[in-house]
């Protein structure tokens, strides 16, 4: 095993965990049956996740006539949940941080399943009459998912449970050493490829753009039109955005093996984070006072 194929099939997959695992340490139960709380609002931030995400990824492939292997790249990226980053945007821009977190979680667990399906259907289509062979056997990506995902959250919301001071204690640093481990381990995946990359970013960079635009203002609109009060179209609208580009390039370079399909999620990394900055610096700036003036303005607004 190369130096390159250990960090990619290692320690990525073992960062990923602990992140996941710092992530299930500050969730309980209730951030899974708050569906109950915010239905419409759970209801609208999941479609815009697992549906509107995907098909807009998928017509952008299309009409831009991006390579197959990119293609697909970006259809990993637009079928990932969004990351515990969104949770924290979410919070500086004053949205429903509680719908943020419950969106965040059970998109997590569903993605399990959905990521699979969505993948074996994007190789299929656009492998089609090209040389590109991925095999994507479905119940073993589940498994890796699974292995990767789901089970770190629930180890970290037991030891929430368990030892709830101790989980609190070390969330915030357990979150920073994880982060700071997987960037470290992102950038020598990236420098390793560099010659690769350089060119490919080239090409997906524009398109990756506006993929987090339309996403990010087709799910405001959504929410608006659906009458959700302004911390609630907050919250969608930067859930849908912001990406768990953790695990999208965990699939891409651990589980399918293939640094080139990770190059959609480095250049939306980048989109991602200037368009939450700036979010953050509008809304951030905004008193509490004056979100709630909004909602007041609006009576027919839904919670």
């Amino acid at each position: 095993m190369t130096v390159t194929e250990l960090i990619s099939k290692v320690f990525l997959p073992i960062s990923l965990a602990i992140i996941m695992l710092g992530m299930g340490m500050g969730l309980m139960p209730s951030d899974f049956t708050r569906i109950v709380k915010y239905p419409k609002a759970i209801l609208i931030g999941l479609t815009n996740q697992f549906i509107l995400l995907p098909i807009i990824g998928f017509s952008l492939a299309v009409s831009f006539d991006l390579n197959p292997t990119t293609a697909v790249g970006l259809i990993i990226l637009a079928s990932c949940p969004g990351g515990v980053v969104s949770n924290l945007i979410t919070r500086v821009c004053k949205g429903n941080i509680a719908l943020s977190v419950t969106l965040t979680a059970i998109a997590s667990v569903l993605s399990i399943i959905t990521i699979p399906f969505i993948l074996s259907f994007a190789i299929e289509y656009f492998g089609k009459g090209t040389d590109l062979i991925i095999n994507l056997p479905i119940l073993d990506t589940i498994v890796q998912i699974m292995i990767i995902v789901v089970i770190p959250i629930s180890t970290g919301m037991l030891i929430l449970r368990l030892k709830p001071h101790f989980a609190k204690r070390m969330k915030k640093p357990m979150h920073f050493a994880s982060i700071f481990i997987f960037v470290l381990v992102f950038i020598a995946v990236i420098i390793s490829n560099l010659s690769l990359i350089g060119n490919a970013l080239m090409e997906v960079g524009f398109v990756t753009l506006i993929l987090n635009i339309i996403t990010m203002g087709v799910s405001y609109l959504v929410s608006k039109l659906l009458k959700l009060n302004i911390e609630n179209t907050i919250s969608i609208t930067i859930e849908s955005g912001i990406q768990n580009g953790a695990l999208a390039f965990v699939i891409a370079t651990s589980i399918l093996n293939n640094i080139e399909m990770a190059i959609p999620t480095v250049a939306y990394t980048i989109w991602m984070f200037l368009t939450g900055g700036l979010l953050m610096w509008q809304l951030g700036k905004c008193p509490n006072t004056s979100l709630k003036q909004v909602n007041e303005a609006n009576p027919n607004h839904v919670d």
